[in-house]
């Protein structure tokens, strides 16, 4: 599956945005995503356990992909025991694990937290096809821009964690506990790559004194507002274009640093 992306940068989001709902709808159209789907319609349903979930790798393929954990469609033992955590235990795997992606897992299904688990709702399956394809089009278009996909990650999660009934705090724990959104404060902001090596505590008063340097507030629940977002969003993108090219520009320079050293060593040879 491929899309279009002629342009990099602030100006092919721009592109990407005009074009997002005609762009997700060939990628949806493609056959073999199609007879996933109709797969999982009929069948998540019929799963009574964790145990059943994971030994059905075509349902299991959609599920973890929901959620953005497709690479560990192979850790079947270790997702069992996620699906089978108690998510209202705060002391269960999935709310230990600091990514919270596991947690959002165990939620969706709810196996070790009610008698009846989630997918035997009747809006179950719509539920999880929508962000099957939403983390399928992210996927799409990471393999051309990879910085299109963490914009797009972050324009689907940050509005939800900026809303939430979370401390301040633990709103910004969370953002550092996203490497998506994590790596788009930190380009966004300016911060340097040693930031990632900081304690939580460092991390999250610089996110904070940052925010409020940028946007006259300190808390994450402004990011509510789509026009801060915006705002958010094109300082990332612009800075990361910006990395990009200082990136390209020092590997052509050193390229051609060794090609004169390489030079001067025949004549000396």
């Amino acid at each position: 599956m491929t899309i279009s992306l002629p342009l990099s940068g602030y100006a092919g989001w721009a592109f990407l945005k005009r074009t997002q709902e005609r762009q997700m709808a060939l990628v949806d159209a493609n056959p073999v995503s199609q007879r996933d789907e109709a797969y999982f319609r009929a069948k998540i349903g019929s799963i009574n356990s964790a145990e059943e979930l994971v030994a059905d790798r075509r349902l299991l393929t959609v599920a973890l992909g929901a959620v953005g954990l497709s690479d560990d469609i192979n850790n079947r033992f270790f997702i069992r025991k996620v699906l089978e955590s108690d998510t209202l235990d705060s002391k269960s795997l999935a709310n230990k694990l600091s990514d919270k992606r596991y947690a959002e897992l165990a939620e969706a299904f709810s196996f070790g937290t009610f008698d009846i688990p989630r997918n035997k709702l009747s809006d179950f399956p719509d539920e999880m096809l929508s962000k099957y394809r939403a983390r399928r089009f992210e996927t799409v278009v990471g393999e051309a821009n990879g910085t299109f996909r963490i914009a797009l990650f972050a324009e689907r999660e940050l509005p939800d964690l900026a809303g939430s009934r979370s401390s301040d705090a633990t709103k910004w724990f969370k953002i550092i506990g996203s490497e998506p959104l994590r790596t788009m404060f930190q380009t966004a902001f300016g911060l340097p790559s040693s930031f990632g090596s900081l304690n939580v505590d460092q991390q999250a008063s610089a996110l904070r004194s940052k925010a409020k340097a940028m946007f006259g507030s300190s808390e994450a629940a402004q990011f509510t507002d789509s026009a801060k977002l915006d705002k958010l969003m094109k300082q990332y993108l612009i800075r990361a274009e910006m990395a990009e090219g200082l990136s390209a520009l020092s590997s052509r320079g050193s390229a051609a640093l060794q090609i004169l050293q390489a030079g001067g060593l025949s004549r000396r040879v």
